[in-house]
């Protein structure tokens, strides 16, 4: 969907961030339901779903499409909560900070602030949820894209051993009871895990992964979207994992989540990511294509931020 057709769809607000398109939901979100290239602005690497969403106790939950904030574990209806009411959008020392409407019924108040990276073409994505409440409440902050159908998840899986002689376990992954492992879209190698967004097939496949290193990908038609974080020694929801995907055959989740926290009345849980879009060119999901056309992109300096 290009500009024209997503301002027809949605109101939205375009803005340029360090060589990246972005375009911000004003009647809904917070919400980005645009980014798009530099050299090629009408691509938009997000996924746009008017109309798909799922009833909750509180009413029909939309996803909208694009990059939204949730808090993890999930749960019904905590995590569906409704977010189809105007947001405040601020310009403010070369900062966008979007913020929503307070969730009383959650006690929580949610953020995202967009301002250019330390690294050239890069862009900081800070994700901010604050008690609202009159009690500590515990969550871990959830950053999921909606990505662009017909293309793949990349995240590595590197070794990191523990301990001198390698004896304890240094990787994690989790799979969803509807998960099935002999699913097609799955494929797993030695240092990195790739889910195929395939439009043919229904069936909802999820996974979870203790990336390493701390980022993930996805990629589509010549352009690779790469979000990168810090990974902290601290405990993670759904079995300590920092990356989890979900596909089905409309579209492709790109999660990370932040360490579980108990954030006290007041205070404000903060997770960051970097976006980067690397143009990569004809890319295949195996490993000798990552390795040769896309993490030689990455700009190192990004690397040892996430480290």
């Amino acid at each position: 969907m290009d500009v024209e057709a997503l301002v027809n769809s949605f109101r939205i607000r375009m803005f340029h961030i360090n060589s990246v398109n972005i375009g911000v939901a004003i009647d809904f979100g917070p919400r980005i339901l645009y980014v798009a290239p530099e050299d090629k602005p009408e691509f938009n690497l997000f996924s746009i779903l008017p109309d798909f969403g799922i009833n909750t106790p509180d009413g029909f939950w939309r996803i909208y499409g694009g990059h939204r904030l949730w808090t993890s574990p999930e749960a019904m209806p905590r995590s569906y909560s409704l977010d189809n009411y105007p947001v405040s959008i601020e310009v403010r020392e070369g900062s966008v900070i979007v913020s929503g409407s307070p969730e009383p019924g959650n006690s929580v108040l949610k953020s995202i602030a967009l301002k250019p990276s330390f690294i050239n073409g890069a862009v900081e994505v800070i994700h901010s949820i604050k008690n609202i409440g009159r009690w500590p409440i515990e969550f871990s902050c959830w950053a999921l894209s909606v990505m662009r159908r017909g293309g793949f998840a990349i995240i590595p899986i590197k070794p990191r051993p523990i301990d001198e002689r390698g004896l304890l376990p240094d990787r994690v992954i989790s799979i969803w009871p509807y998960t099935r492992l002999t699913d097609e879209r799955f494929i797993l190698s030695n240092n990195y895990i790739f889910i195929i967004q395939d439009p043919s097939v229904e069936r909802p496949f999820k996974i979870g992964v203790r990336a390493n290193p701390p980022w993930t990908a996805y990629y589509v038609e010549g352009y690779a979207f790469v979000k990168i974080f810090k990974y902290e020694r601290a405990v993670y929801p759904d079995f300590s994992v920092s990356v989890e995907v979900y596909t089905n055959n409309l579209f492709l989740e790109l999660e990370t989540v932040g360490p579980l926290r108990r954030v006290e009345p007041g205070e404000v849980n903060v997770h960051t990511e970097i976006w980067k879009v690397v143009k990569v060119g004809s890319l295949n999901p195996n490993e000798e294509d990552v390795v040769s056309k896309l993490e030689q992109k990455l700009p190192t300096a990004l690397v040892e931020w996430s480290a």
